[in-house]
């Protein structure tokens, strides 16, 4: 999956936790969310400087928060583990798991949480992305 695919799949499934994400849908998501929040930020600061929260970031997480979180469940079910596992992001130390796991390679053919992501894009015998 490229990064436009990734940002497309995204948005289309913002509320679909079901399934299964590869980890190049993942991480380009994450990308994206991250390079556009960097953007949003500098908008914030030359346009509302006296501000405390800016404007362009409070609506750009707004918008993302829902696909962000959907992507992450469906990375947590392609490693075969529930999306409840999300919710050790608050610990702060759940963030070390959940950045391992996130780089974890998914698991090869069909899980109980759907079909592998990438069993149907490319040539056999090509590395999981």
């Amino acid at each position: 999956m490229n990064f436009t695919e990734a940002i497309a799949n995204g948005f289309r499934n913002y509320g679909n936790a079901s399934g299964r994400s590869a980890r190049s849908e993942y991480w380009y998501w994450s990308l994206f969310v991250i390079s556009t929040s960097i953007l949003a930020a500098i908008v914030d600061l030359l346009v509302f400087p006296m501000w405390d929260i800016g404007p362009v970031g409070l609506v750009l997480g707004l918008v993302t928060l829902l696909p962000d979180v959907a992507v992450s469940i469906r990375r947590l079910h392609d490693i075969d583990r529930s999306g409840w596992w999300l919710l050790i992001i608050f610990t702060l130390v759940g963030i070390i798991p959940l950045i391992i796991w996130a780089c974890t390679k998914g698991t090869a053919g069909p899980n109980r949480f759907g079909e592998d992501p990438l069993a149907a894009s490319g040539p056999v015998g090509l590395s999981r992305a």
